[in-house]
């Protein structure tokens, strides 16, 4: 057993590294600068937590959030590693007694927040500490192309050169993009060699999208989930508000988490969901960075989240002891307004915005998009990956149909309008319709208004965003976006290329058909039990829906148009238990 093997066995109760944690370790202690970027639960903190054991002097942490330090300097002092943090909750005696200690060799570990970078005092007091090590947590933080961009993580750089010492830089981040990341190699002088990315691939977690009957499927899903501890995301306050006085209505152990709580009503949620006190949280995303709790089976997004790179985040902390966990999507297009709001609303430069509605482009395809929706997150940050195998994508039974024709339609209406438009007016022209504005710019006389007259403008309009995720189409950038035709797409155009899009098989059931018909038996009984006539429990069109898909359990079911909520907690167990003793 080699030194640090022994040291991790030890005093971190791990009997052998995670990928790239022993990389990482052997470069800082070479005293090179290092960039490490690692999956939610890829095991970052040890990358910095193991090696200043080794050092002499202090380790440095920078991090963002009060309540990351304390966890992870609790967690540190239960395992005897002496660790201390300064942030604005403590007062000015305080300060100088952790920094005394610090001073005195007397604590290895010493957690800052950045905001105390700014402060040229405090700098100056830092030298008198010997310094060996400079951990930089949460480091996306530091580029203004990352998700969560802080302006004071920029004074990281001129601390570096302050400081007589010179410590040696470990950067740590569990999302960023290639762009982010060079980003924070230049800013803290790390070289190329010296950027560890282990791969972004969460193998243990089950990636879905559910497009409708939102709080329905959430209790469902909840219902069918029971006993397991789990984290439901929303945009806004309000909403998370909604979603805990819901559950809570529905008898589920839940608390709530946002910035407009008195701070102590929100320490008192985070320490009941950490010990258990409570199964489920509702929060918005100021919730969760840096939380350790390991047995979290789900993360629900109640609402798209603004980026890729935040969802990816939030959605990692489900299963962080490895265990089978589910990351799950609650998609609706008007959520997508609550986003569009935010970057309007932000004090940043009209180059950021752009940026930030491009991220926003990208989360919206993700919900649109058909191929594995873990190797869509992978091709998102750089990187290439094998199907899943478990997301909802991968398990989409529905028949992959032929939309050549249709998308050739799309193509060719977007090129006759010159690529000029954005998504709604080609769907517009598709349909037909008779609008002022597709009159004044004369796109009625195209040779592609009303092609697809059939169909609605949100079915076309979600048929463009499929498109664009599989990247038939592309948009430009910027807020208002117009559509243009990809080099992919081309060949599809020249018949050099065919398109498939998975879809309900279209089945007419026969009205004798012998489930149905059982169906039917049962529906009666329960009429005749409750004395109101059959149609009014569920519809012929519902009963046929259920002996076509036969949902295996409460989840599925309460996808089948008909049945709501209502209706599948007084009739679902009967349904289902016919439905079962078929299969």
């Amino acid at each position: 057993m080699t030194e640090l093997t022994k040291i991790l066995a030890e005093k971190f109760g791990f009997t052998s590294f995670r990928k790239g944690q022993e990389e990482i370790i052997q470069k800082v202690l070479n005293k090179e600068n290092v960039l490490g970027i690692m999956p939610t639960g890829g095991g970052k903190s040890i990358c910095y937590q193991l090696p200043a054991l080794l050092f002499d002097g202090l380790t440095l942490v920078i991090s963002p959030l009060i309540s990351l330090m304390k966890d992870q300097v609790d967690s540190l002092n239960e395992m005897g590693i002496p660790a201390t943090f300064i942030n604005s909750s403590l007062s000015y005696v305080e300060i100088n007694k952790r920094l005394n200690r610090a001073q005195n060799k007397k604590v290895k570990l010493l957690y800052v927040a950045p905001e105390r970078l700014e402060s040229e005092e405090f700098l100056h007091l830092l030298e008198e500490i010997q310094i060996d090590l400079l951990a930089v947590d949460e480091a996306h933080c530091i580029s203004q192309w990352g998700h969560d961009f802080r302006p004071s993580y920029l004074k990281l750089n001129e601390m570096i050169q302050f400081l007589k010492q010179k410590p040696t830089v470990v950067a740590l981040t569990a999302t960023a993009t290639q762009q982010v990341a060079q980003d924070i190699s230049d800013l803290l002088t790390i070289s190329k060699s010296n950027q560890i990315n282990t791969g972004f691939a969460r193998e243990n977690l089950s990636f879905q999208v559910v497009k409708e009957q939102k709080d329905s499927y959430l209790i469902a899903y909840l219902k069918t989930n029971e006993n397991q501890s789990g984290i439901i995301y929303a945009t806004t306050r309000k909403e998370v508000e909604r979603l805990y006085y819901l559950l809570k209505h529905n008898g589920f152990s839940v608390g709530m988490y946002h910035g407009g709580m008195d701070k102590n009503e929100r320490a008192q949620s985070q320490e009941d969901f950490l010990f258990d006190r409570i199964q489920l949280i509702v929060a918005t995303n100021a919730f969760g960075m840096g939380i350790n709790k390991s047995n979290v089976r789900f993360v629900i997004h109640a609402q798209i989240p603004g980026n890729i790179e935040s969802y990816y985040q939030e959605a990692g902390r489900a299963g962080r002891d490895g265990l089978a966990s589910d990351a799950i999507l609650l998609y609706a297009p008007q959520d997508l307004q609550i986003q569009h709001f935010f970057i309007e609303q932000s004090s940043l430069t009209n180059k950021f915005q752009q940026n930030e509605y491009e991220k926003l482009r990208e989360m919206n395809q993700y919900a649109h998009t058909q191929m594995c929706l873990q190797c869509y997150i992978l091709r998102y940050f750089g990187e290439q990956g094998q199907n899943c195998g478990k997301c909802s994508n991968c398990l989409d039974e529905r028949e992959a149909v032929d939309v050549t024709v249709d998308t050739q339609k799309v193509l060719s209406c977007v090129k006759r309008m010159e690529e000029r438009f954005g998504k709604t007016m080609v769907a517009k022209v598709l349909t037909g319709s008779k609008t002022q504005q597709v009159r004044d710019w004369h796109l009625d006389q195209l040779t592609t208004y009303g092609l697809m007259k059939e169909w609605s403008q949100k079915q076309i309009s979600a048929f463009i965003d499929y498109l664009i995720a599989e990247q038939y189409l592309t948009l430009t950038k910027g807020e208002f976006p117009k559509v243009t035709v990809s080099a992919v797409g081309i060949e599809v155009l020249l018949k050099k290329r065919k398109v498939y899009r998975k879809q309900a098989p279209i089945k007419q059931l026969s009205i004798d058909d012998e489930l149905f018909e059982k169906l039917r038996a049962l529906r009666l009984e329960l009429a005749q039990e409750q004395n109101m006539p059959p149609y009014i429990i569920f519809s012929d069109k519902t009963l046929q829906e259920l002996a076509q898909k036969k949902p295996k359990n409460l989840v599925e079911l309460l996808q089948i148009k008909g049945v709501g909520q209502n209706k599948l907690d007084k009739y679902g167990k009967r349904f289902l238990a016919l439905l079962n003793e078929q299969q």
